[in-house]
């Protein structure tokens, strides 16, 4: 039996899946928890993933692996591949304004046109312009900028500080894949290309693609001046191989390695319910929305991945359950007890600032609210319209980039809360498909490795409930609409 892994370095913890290359069979698996906290020391990511790894059996026989992670969070190296501060997460929102300087400068059109996004304060850009403004010493001495998944990759590979690696701080190593690079807000899934002009506007220096091969053998570029950005690989491309001989797949952002580990094809739509939420599609043509409402990502197959996200999601519902002093299965009881619409009550779940819509300093707030509607079972089911109202508000925009879709499939821990279940099919005007719980993004990461391995994606059979029947409420929308911004 040939065996790959993937791995799913997420924001709360790192998630591996060993699975048989043939069937894709899960063998074994492993996880490790992360801090807490919107900015966090990459080393907690590596001490994790060494953890997790341990937890699955480690890689002594396993022919590759591949790490999906975190999209957008700022790795900043100094030229000794040392870390120079504590990576900013997507979720650290303290760049909203550079955010809005950036557009002022270049126009949001012209971004999207350019890279596929408008920048808001999850995008590495705006949080590379904020170092530069607010810690300018730090900014002075990045030699590179990588993202989480990208330096773990580097790391897993065996490069890092001298006296922390076996290669040595090689930044000319360095590589990413085009899924994770087209949240960057510097790098064109259309063009393929680093625009490294945009990226000049974000750090104030000039910058370029690391210039060594997939074994980390300087190439032409390498030494040249400006700061390095991993090189991009394409979909079954191998970034090398670990100290140990392992073949390391090319790696991905989260959400396009959920859709591989989903197999989603055209006319799926997927919506996940994690930390953040998310909704997106794999499609044959680049995005491009200049509201910003709608990232033009890369998928991690050649194809595109428009996509929506919204900072609160799962959380949503654990702050509702701990003030109501109930666990999941409670507050998904309670909630099943009242009516569609909450008897008028709404929660409008912008606990964290928010990101579709573009609000990064807007709070939650309950509306509705009567003596008689004020019932902790309304409470409890405003919750869970609300966040899902917030998720539809995404599809609708995805649709009007041109998506058109013939399922929905629900995935996230929440998905599997019968409550969230059940209001899905009445706040989504489309079948609602919920697969087996399973760890997506890393199940994605494994995908990535066998096609590193094999030169062949790979086709796992993927595990799902019959479609929920369609039973849209219009008033649960109708009110959400007039009650948020």
């Amino acid at each position: 039996m040939t065996l790959v892994a993937g791995v799913d370095s997420s924001t709360q913890s790192c998630k591996v899946v060993v699975r048989d290359l043939e069937t894709g069979a899960l063998v074994r698996s492993g996880r490790a928890a992360h801090p807490d906290g919107t900015e966090v020391a990459p080393a907690a990511w590596w001490s994790a993933l060494q953890e997790a790894l341990a937890a699955a059996g480690g890689l002594d026989d396993v022919a590759a692996i591949s790490i999906a992670g975190q999209q957008h969070g700022m790795v900043v190296l100094d030229a000794e591949g040392r870390v120079i501060r504590d990576a900013l997460l997507w979720n650290d929102t303290r760049s909203a304004q550079a955010a809005r300087d950036l557009i002022d400068e270049v126009g949001a059109d012209a971004y999207a046109e350019r890279v596929g996004v408008v920048p808001v304060a999850s995008f590495t850009a705006t949080k590379l312009r904020w170092l530069r403004e607010a810690e300018p010493a730090n900014a002075a001495r990045v030699a590179a900028v990588a993202l989480p998944h990208d330096w773990l990759t580097w790391r897993l590979r065996g490069y890092g500080p001298a006296d922390e690696s076996q290669l040595g701080p090689d930044l000319e190593a360095l590589t990413t894949d085009r899924s994770d690079a087209s949240g960057t807000a510097y790098w064109s899934a259309r063009t393929g290309e680093y625009d490294l002009d945009l990226f000049s506007r974000a750090l104030g220096v000039a910058g370029r693609e690391a210039g060594g091969t997939s074994d980390g053998d300087p190439g032409a570029d390498a030494g040249a001046p400006g700061v390095v950005l991993p090189r991009v690989l394409g979909p079954g491309e191998a970034a090398g191989r670990t100290p140990s001989g392992v073949l390391v797949g090319p790696g991905a952002g989260d959400n396009a390695g959920a859709a591989l580990g989903l197999g989603a094809a055209d006319g799926d739509v997927v919506v996940s319910i994690g930390t953040s939420g998310t909704v997106f599609a794999v499609t044959d043509t680049p995005s491009a929305d200049p509201t910003g409402t709608v990232a033009g990502f890369a998928d991690a197959s050649g194809l595109s991945l428009p996509l929506i996200a919204t900072l609160n999601a799962a959380r949503v519902l654990d702050a509702i359950a701990r003030l109501l002093n109930l666990d999941h299965d409670g507050l998904a009881e309670l909630a099943l007890t009242a009516e569609p619409g909450a008897g008028g009550v709404v929660l409008v779940p912008y606990f964290e600032g928010e990101r579709t819509p573009n609000l990064p300093d807007a709070k939650a707030g309950l509306h509705g609210l009567t003596l008689a509607s004020t019932t902790p079972a309304n409470l409890a089911r405003a919750a869970i319209e609300g966040m899902l109202c917030g998720l539809a508000d995404g599809l609708d925009a995805v649709r009007g980039v041109g998506v058109t879709e013939q399922r929905i499939l629900l995935i996230g821990g929440a998905a599997q809360n019968p409550a969230v279940a059940a209001v899905a099919a009445q706040v989504f005007d489309a079948p609602v498909v919920i697969p087996a719980p399973g760890e997506y993004v890393a199940d994605g990461g494994a995908v990535q490795a066998a096609w590193a391995l094999t030169g062949e994606r790979p086709v796992w059979t993927v595990e799902a409930a019959d479609p929920l029947p369609v039973d849209t409420r219009a008033v649960i929308r109708e009110q959400y609409a007039a009650a948020r911004p």
